[in-house]
């Protein structure tokens, strides 16, 4: 019987300074019935040169105009054949048995099953990637995966999960209207179009964050837009797969979270995530704060603190 197929799948615009690590660690899987394809996205750096000198050792480079993260993954996509998908960002990096250790556990799992993975967060070096959210190292249903989103801050990154092929298909493609929690919106598809999440012990995915410019830093009105629908969706594929008292509260926390990130502009969006969180039955989720800026906020109220810090930053 023939192994599977793994398609990994990198969107890559201006990461020159990554790229070479994150593809060194897409060929050093384990896994070796695999692809790569990169999709660079109207990059203005080296990235695409560096990208084509891996050419002869069988990474696949597409050009394309800039049109988006998601735009570059849907690409990647429509240009794959394997029976697994593996989203891996320029920036982000995977174990080397990373794949190998979650095609195995699907071909002990149910047909549908996503895999998962514990990942860690780390600015340059891998090594001191932090691993803490282990509240979802575990199996779950899909819906169950979605309320502990709503319920907190827990997730998943895009890299750390590996997809069927027949799954993806059933979700449809990338949103390519959003640039901002794209990831979330997706695979909030791809949960509910799947037969429930199998985490993987061992294998490791690692999230390059907190740099200056990604995606996820944003916080220009563009971004915050994008952020805003594409938690209006999240709760229209949430409402359709279950409307009850435990979907609802997570609904409302995802609004919840939008206000705790954004506030306090713009503000048509907050008086509108303050309408869901009131009219979904409010949200018990506290904000993110220290024990100073907890101590204030019990004083003033956590709004006047977000104010006072904007008005700090600016």
């Amino acid at each position: 019987m023939p192994q599977p197929l793994v398609s990994i799948l990198i969107p890559s615009r201006n990461a020159e300074r990554w790229l070479a690590e994150t593809l060194a660690s897409a060929l050093g899987q384990t896994w070796t019935n695999r692809e790569i394809i990169l999709v660079d996205d109207g990059s203005t750096d080296g990235s695409l040169a560096l990208a084509r000198s891996y050419e002869a050792q069988g990474v696949r480079v597409i050009a394309q105009p800039n049109l988006g993260a998601s735009a570059a993954r849907n690409r990647a996509f429509h240009e794959s054949r394997g029976d697994f998908l593996q989203f891996l960002d320029a920036d982000d990096l995977l174990s080397p048995d990373k794949l190998e250790r979650q095609v195995a556990e699907l071909t002990r799992r149910p047909a549908g099953t996503v895999a998962s993975c514990t990942w860690g967060r780390f600015a340059t070096d891998p090594a001191e990637a932090e691993f803490v959210d282990d509240t979802v190292y575990r199996d779950f249903l899909p819906i169950d995966f979605l309320v502990l989103g709503g319920e907190g801050s827990h997730m998943m990154h895009p890299s750390a999960w590996l997809t069927p092929r027949t799954v993806a298909v059933r979700a449809g493609p990338w949103d390519e209207s959003l640039t901002l929690n794209d990831d979330g919106e997706y695979f909030c598809r791809v949960l509910l179009a799947s037969s429930g999440v199998a985490f993987t012990l061992g294998a490791r995915s690692y999230y390059r964050s907190r740099l200056s410019g990604s995606l996820s830093q944003r916080r220009d009105e563009r971004s915050r837009r994008s952020q805003f629908r594409s938690i209006e969706l999240i709760e229209k594929h949430l409402l359709a797969a279950e409307n009850s008292p435990r979907t609802r509260r997570a609904r409302a926390g995802y609004y919840q979270r939008f206000l705790y990130d954004f506030f306090p502009f713009p503000i048509e969006l907050m008086r509108a995530a303050e309408s869901r969180v009131t009219a979904l039955g409010g949200s018990s989720l506290p904000p993110p704060m220290g024990p100073k800026t907890a101590a204030l906020a019990r004083w003033v109220g956590w709004k006047a603190v977000w104010r006072l810090k904007h008005w700090l930053h600016r």
